[in-house]
């Protein structure tokens, strides 16, 4: 049996995804100075022209990756109302994800690392960390808000530390696998930002 012919949209996101997972490979094997969309492509199977129809540049190439990397990458947390509990279960799970991330995820840590001395890359991850940590502002006015959260946490002092945290270990594990035991520093860390952000009655997990 003939298989049906795939639509015009299935064929493009089937390249989309071939491409960045292209770029990804690259820009963990050869560092992101080395990216460009000729390369790209030819890892891919595509044409350059290809390339730059579904992108137009390397800038918007380099956006895309970092947005597809992040989004997701803590499964489960769109369920949950914002809180201590939404907060504590995303440092969980991203720490635990950092034992088993790919090279999409790997690349993101290597462009970050890299955006506050690369123009073209410092717009995008200015706007990523904004995302992130505003995400956080909210779960923690929301603890403050229902009482599991102590009154005098600043939610605008917590979130770019909670970022930094979790970007630093990234890097770390990137770096050097056997030094990072993520499954072991997940219930640490999670268990240390409980103690530092809750109420007496909310401690206890």
């Amino acid at each position: 049996m003939t298989p049906p012919r795939r639509t015009q949209k299935q064929r493009r996101d089937q390249a989309e995804a071939a491409l960045l997972a292209a770029a990804a490979e690259l820009v963990v094997e050869q560092g992101v100075r080395s990216l460009t969309l000729a390369r790209v492509g030819e890892r891919a199977g595509y044409s350059r022209g290809i390339i730059a129809h579904h992108f137009g540049s390397k800038q918007a190439l380099l956006e895309l990756l970092a947005r597809t990397a992040q989004a997701g990458f803590v499964p489960g947390l769109a369920d949950l109302p914002p809180g201590l509990e939404r907060l504590l279960r995303l440092i969980d799970g991203y720490i635990g994800e950092l034992g088993q991330v790919g090279a999409a995820h790997h690349a993101f840590l290597l462009l970050w690392a890299e955006a506050p001395t690369m123009p073209e890359l410092a717009p995008i991850f200015r706007e990523r960390d904004e995302s992130f940590r505003a995400d956080l502002r909210v779960d923690v006015a929301a603890g403050i808000a229902d009482g599991a959260i102590r009154d005098d946490i600043a939610p605008e002092e917590v979130a770019p530390a909670i970022v930094g945290q979790l970007r630093g270990i990234g890097l770390q594990r990137h770096l050097d696998p056997p030094a990072v035991d993520t499954e072991r520093l997940r219930r640490s860390v999670t268990e240390q930002w409980r103690r530092a952000l809750a109420t007496p009655s909310a401690r206890q997990p």
